[in-house]
This record gives C-alpha cells, structure tokens and sequence, in this order.
C-alpha cells in the first residue's frame, strides 16, 4: 500500500475528525482532506499529467500546498521541491536537471517575479526571483488571481469545488519517483535526493515506531515528516505559519492542547525564552532535530517540560529517521562526541576506514537526480559505534589541521556546550598563510569569564584541541530552514 492511500484509507475512516488546523485557524476534517487530495488528483490527470511528470512545487506550507502536494503523488506524478528563492542561477541549475512538466506557485510569487515594482521590492529584500511566468510549462496557481500569473494556467481553487469522479485505487509505483529535494550543489552540478513512495512510508513507520501517535494527540509542526505521520496515524496536525513569532508558536500549542512539538534547536531556545511558565501542560513529547542539540537546550527543555520525553532525531534528507536518543541519554554521555542513540530498526551501519558514516535501509532515498540508484549513503558525517549506540564525531569538511593532529569539532563542541555558563560554542579555523596549519578558534555564546573557560576547557579537551583564541559573540549564525550553524560565515566573524 502506498503512503497516500494510507493516508486517504485512514480520512475515510474517520470524516469527521479534525485533520490539520493552520496557523490562522483554518482547519479541514479528514473528510475534508480526502476530497480536495481526490479532486487535485482529478485535476491534474484531467489536464494531462502523467506518470513521472515533474510539477515545480512553490507554495508555502499550508493546508493548500499539503492538498497540492499529496494530489500530485496520488496522480503519479513527482513533487519537485528547488525552492525560487535559491537565486535565478542556481533556480535554473536545478530546472534544467529536474526539467518539469508544470508548475505549481502562489499567485503572489507568479507576481512577485513578472511584475517590475514588486519584483524591485523582493530584490531589496535580498530575494532574487526567477520569472515563473515565462517557464513553458504547464501552470497551476493557488489564491486570488493576480497580475502575473500565466495566462490559461489552473486555478487550484476550481479544483477542489469539483466533485472527484475517480476511485481510489491505487495504479501508482511505489517504488517510482514521488519527491525530488534540492539540498547542495553548484550551479553546474546541483544535487538533488529523489524518494519513493516507499521510502517516505518506510521513514514514516520508523518514526512512529519510536513516537507512538494515535487519535487523540496533537502535533505541532511545521515540518511534512513528523505531520504525515500524525495524519497516518489519525492525529490533528497543528501546522504553525511559516517563521511564526515564539510567542504565537507557543500560544497555538496552548489553545489547541499540542501533545507532541517539532522544533530545530534554535528555534526551541527561543520558544523557550518565551515560555516564562515552562512549556504547556500535556506535552508528551518534545522532539529537536535539523541540527545538534546543545546540552543547554536539552537541559532548558527538560526542565520546562519535565513531564514530557524530550527527543533528538538523527535524520538527514537522505534517509529519514536514523537514530533517536533522549535529553536524558545525550545529557549522561562523557565519551566525547554526540550521542545520537541506537539505529533504529531496518538501518543498516557501518564505519568506513576513515571513520565516516555510510547507511542504508528500506527508507533510504532511490538515490540523487540524474545519478545511479545506491543501496549505502556516504553521509559525511564521523562517527563511531559505542554499546550499539551511534556517536557523531563531526563532519569530513570540517575537519582543521593543526600539525599532525586533524581536529573533528563536532568531537569536542557537545562538551564545550555542558560546561555551566556556556549556551553555544563551536570551533573553526582561520588559515595561517605563513605555516599552513590553521589557527583554532573557539566561538562562545555565554557568561563564563575567559580565564575560567580556558581553565576548565583544560579538563574536558584533549590538549591538541585547545583553542588558539577565544571569541565571545552574542549569537551564533545559522542559516536556512533548518537553523543549521554557518560556518563559513563564522570564519569571516571571527577572523
């Protein structure tokens, strides 16, 4: 069976119950759910999509994009995620090696990239959009008609007034393309992960093999794989708008009694700080991931929570869970490093000579657009098995040389990060023309005056991995969605 008819076998199940609540309130049934995906399907296929067609994905999430989105698989076609905003250049590396059939955007984007004065407006704003319009391609719009928008393209909102006039039986592949996410690259050779129906749905149980969801919970996030899963399993899913305040993150789980939250590290600080009472009562779970955690965090998180099992969850776009350790676990680990806790079951694991993590498993995705399918990720990532346990050791890239010793940050970051008056710390280097070695540099969010960092970094590092110099900075920077530290932006602040 395939992750959309799981997914519509359960709206059928139960019509009446609530399915996603937006962040204005907007809400749909299951029932609700299960017609606009049927006739979004309809759509398309009555429009001439077919099996394998690319659609352009640019709308935000929301109830809309989540109906759009899932309509396009149920027409065996491919969502294909290259974010506009990445710039003209690199929107148009990622459109020639994806070559779509059709479009799908918000009106507003199709104005925004047509229209001089607001397309001037987005420019100052630092957001280069390429002209959507123009694409020959197939269009399909989501809100009001606006100037811009591609004359003869679809107008979603008629779509879903139709009644569906198909059944729900399942034709599709799952084991052909459903998704494609752009995630690095060049402009001459951007990358893209392709999954499958079958890899997504595989992701899915993995995750709610760890995070029991059933009726009755709620879940607060923005994020697609920890929402499918609460739909799947007959949850509501509580979608927060896109980059909502804290404050507003924090008052939606409130009102609508949220028993399990997503956050990426950062974020959750913030939601925190917020949260001058602790986060609400009934939480049962509180989930981090897109980034390590630091013990700071964990430590906060447990406290304004402490009835709730506060988790993080190794997972990388490739494969989607790996591993998943509790505040708790991460908190008692010493061994250096950072606790990522036990594969879970299905992921394969092994440790190439160099120490980098290479994996596998049935939601492993069919591989990278344009390349060969592979059965094993290289991951990038150091690390090495404890008691069964994976523990990341840092990124290959990352690594800085100092004389004969390379140095792995991620090895020493989580104990730097523990240490009391230390929020965040992370290690760089800056090049030395004159030895070619590179000068380390610790960067430090916290209280804790200099000399007695210097003190006690002496008791947790190995002496090779002691800092050339100590910076101490109001924030770290970090970068996309995913709140991802930047460390090439770090090197140029700490330079």
């Amino acid at each position: 069976m395939s992750l959309v008819t799981s997914l519509l076998d359960q709206a059928e199940r139960t019509p009446e119950k609530a399915a996603l609540i937006a962040g204005d309130g907007t809400a749909l049934t299951y029932g609700e759910l299960r017609s606009q995906v049927l006739a979004v399907r309809d759509g398309f296929l009555s429009a001439g999509l077919a099996p394998g067609d690319g659609v352009l994905f640019s709308v935000r999430p929301s109830p809309q994009a989540l109906v759009l989105a899932l309509g396009v698989v149920a027409a065996r076609g491919v969502v294909v995620f290259a974010d506009p905003g990445a710039g003209p250049e690199m929107f148009e590396a990622r459109l020639r090696l994806a070559a779509p059939r059709w479009s799908a955007a918000e009106s507003l984007l199709y104005a925004a990239s047509r229209i001089g004065p607001v397309r001037s407006f987005a420019r100052r704003k630092g957001l280069l959009l390429p002209n959507l319009s123009e694409l020959p391609l197939q269009h399909v719009y989501t809100g009001r008609w606006l100037p811009g928008v591609p004359r003869g393209a679809h107008r979603l909102k008629d779509w879903l007034r139709a009644s569906p006039d198909r059944g729900t039986e399942d034709a599709s592949d799952p084991d052909a393309p459903a998704v494609v996410i752009f995630t690095s690259g060049t402009t001459s050779a951007p990358r893209a992960v392709v999954h499958t129906q079958a890899s997504l749905a595989a992701g899915l149980e993995l995750f709610r093999s760890r995070v029991p969801l059933g009726p009755g919970d709620v879940v607060h996030t923005d994020q697609l794989m920890l929402g499918l899963p609460t739909l799947i399993a007959g949850a509501c899913w509580s979608m927060p708008r896109l980059f909502c305040p804290p404050e507003e993150f924090l008052e939606q789980m409130e009102e609508r009694k949220a028993t399990h939250t997503f956050c990426v590290p950062v974020h959750l600080a913030e939601i925190l700080d917020a949260a001058e009472d602790g986060l609400p009562p009934g939480l049962r779970h509180v989930l981090l991931g897109a980034a390590p955690a630091p013990a700071g965090i964990l430590r906060r998180a447990v406290a304004a929570a402490p009835e709730a099992e506060v988790l993080s969850v190794y997972a990388m776009t490739e494969i989607v869970p790996v591993a998943v350790a509790s505040a708790r676990e991460k908190l008692a680990h010493t061994g250096g490093g950072d606790l990522l806790g036990e594969p879970l079951p299905g992921i394969s694991v092994r440790v190439a000579d160099d120490g980098e993590l290479l994996l596998g498993g049935p939601n492993l995705c069919k591989g990278y657009l344009g390349d060969p399918d592979h059965a094993e990720l290289a991951t990038g990532d150091l690390a090495r098995m404890e008691g069964g346990r994976l523990v990341l050791l840092g990124r290959k890239k990352d690594m800085l040389i100092r004389g004969k010793f390379n140095l792995y940050p991620g090895l020493y970051e989580p104990a730097i990060t523990a240490l009391d008056g230390v929020r965040e710390a992370a290690i760089v280097g800056v090049p030395e023309p004159e030895t070619g070695d590179e000068e380390v540099v610790l960067a430090v969010v916290g209280t804790v005056p200099e000399g007695e960092l210097r003190r006690r970094l002496g008791e947790v590092l190995d002496a090779e991995a002691l800092p050339d110099r100590i910076v101490y900075l109001p924030e770290l920077p970090f970068s996309g969605r995913g709140r991802k530290l930047d460390r090439a932006l770090l090197r140029r602040l700490v330079a």
